[in-house]
């Protein structure tokens, strides 16, 4: 089978170093560099006398935008938000910002990002708030994106939000029946209150000189006809168990722009990639971009440094929401949730796949014992040897 092109590829070609801000650059660097010498390594041997084979492990970058480096995280996520949800009905809602407001929102990524997470959240917990809708607080969880299929820049939250809530004493409510035709709340209802809340803060920003706008005639003439434009709030009927809502929404977390089976052929110039075109019935298309424009594409899906892109809300909102879960679990009469145990990388590679990795791969029968690390260093120093047994 003709091994796939990867991101890291992409990188290594195409270099890093043109089309980013320095944090950007930075980042795109590591990805380049995951699982090679340039980000260090462990060096193990095997213990058996009559092998003594040498395996290098080199080391992840562990970024949160690498293809690579997310599926333990993945695991470790999925299991610690087995302990947060509740056995019911889950929704999947999608608030999107129209694209006229793209260059406005990239050159304020981080007020602008924020300021959709609370026009979202702001949306839901009002209408859970209302008594003609549900009357009680939801669980909400909700994930930033910012890119679409072609890797354009695209921002938009998918949010899941629970079919239901707890009231003041934790007695859980239903969503009121014949009020919402199989879905958590009419679009009719929910576009205007994402919008007006966004639009609304949005104004006072540009007035306050919180969000820089270069051109101002420009923010009074588009101002009126995003009021008028419908905005995309997009909702799904209830989805299943609670395992396959976890499994739905680790997927949403931890995507990124562009996963490494989409990636199709690398050259020297260019790079071809398959896409989802949502507008011609989801026909799987591909594209063709030179490997710079391919680049500036994916930095622009960088997050700002230390942004975070989940946050929850209602009765996930703050640090005790493992008591919380648990309180409401009692009031329901169902078991609690046990305590979150985390799992050695070892063990879940023995439980997953059947690979104990600390077999020797040459003989399998001795075991691997580690006997350096190297860590990338400074300039004068680029590596950092740490010698931990001298095996002969």
């Amino acid at each position: 089978m003709k091994p796939g092109h990867t991101l890291q590829q992409v990188l290594q070609q195409g270099g890093v170093e043109t089309h980013t801000n320095p944090y950007t650059g930075s980042v795109l660097a590591k990805l380049r560099d995951c699982r090679t010498t340039g980000m260090g390594y462990h060096r193990f041997q095997c213990d058996n006398p009559a092998c003594h084979h040498v395996h290098y492990q080199y080391h992840g970058c562990r970024n949160r935008h690498c293809p690579a480096c997310n599926w333990q995280k993945q695991e470790e996520w999925m299991e610690a938000r087995m302990n947060e949800l509740l056995p019911v009905k889950y929704f999947h809602v999608v608030f999107t910002l129209p694209h006229e407001l793209n260059e406005l929102v990239m050159g304020n990524r981080v007020k602008l990002f924020k300021l959709l997470f609370d026009s979202a959240s702001h949306c839901l917990l009002t209408l859970s708030n209302d008594p003609k809708w549900l009357d009680a607080v939801p669980s909400i969880s909700a994930v930033l994106h910012t890119w679409g299929q072609q890797l354009s820049f695209h921002p938009h939250v998918h949010c899941i939000v629970s079919g239901g809530g707890v009231d003041k004493q934790l007695n859980w409510v239903n969503l009121k029946k014949d009020t919402h035709q199989g879905y958590l709340f009419p679009y009719a209802v929910m576009e205007p209150l994402f919008k007006k809340y966004f639009l609304r803060k949005l104004n006072r920003m540009v007035l306050d000189g919180e969000v820089k706008i270069e051109n101002q005639l420009w923010w009074r003439q588009i101002k009126p006809k995003l009021y008028e434009k419908q905005w995309v709030v997009y909702a799904k009927p209830p989805m299943g168990s609670v395992s396959q809502v976890v499994e739905y929404l680790s997927r949403y977390a931890h995507k990124v722009a562009i996963s490494n089976h989409r990636i199709l052929e690398v050259s020297d110039q260019t790079v071809k990639f398959q896409y989802k075109d949502y507008s011609d019935h989801n026909k799987v298309k591909q594209m063709v971009l030179s490997s710079g424009e391919f680049i500036r594409r994916f930095g622009h899906h960088i997050l700002p440094k230390g942004f975070v892109k989940m946050r929850h809300y209602g009765i996930l909102g703050n640090s005790n929401r493992k008591k919380r879960i648990n309180d409401i679990l009692k009031k329901m009469n169902l078991p609690l949730h046990p305590p979150t145990v985390k799992i050695p990388y070892q063990l879940r590679m023995l439980e997953k796949y059947g690979v104990d990795v600390n077999i020797c791969p040459s003989c399998s029968q001795g075991r691997l014992v580690l006997i350096e690390k190297v860590y990338p260093g400074n300039r004068g120093s680029p590596f950092i040897f740490i010698n931990l047994i001298d095996m002969q």
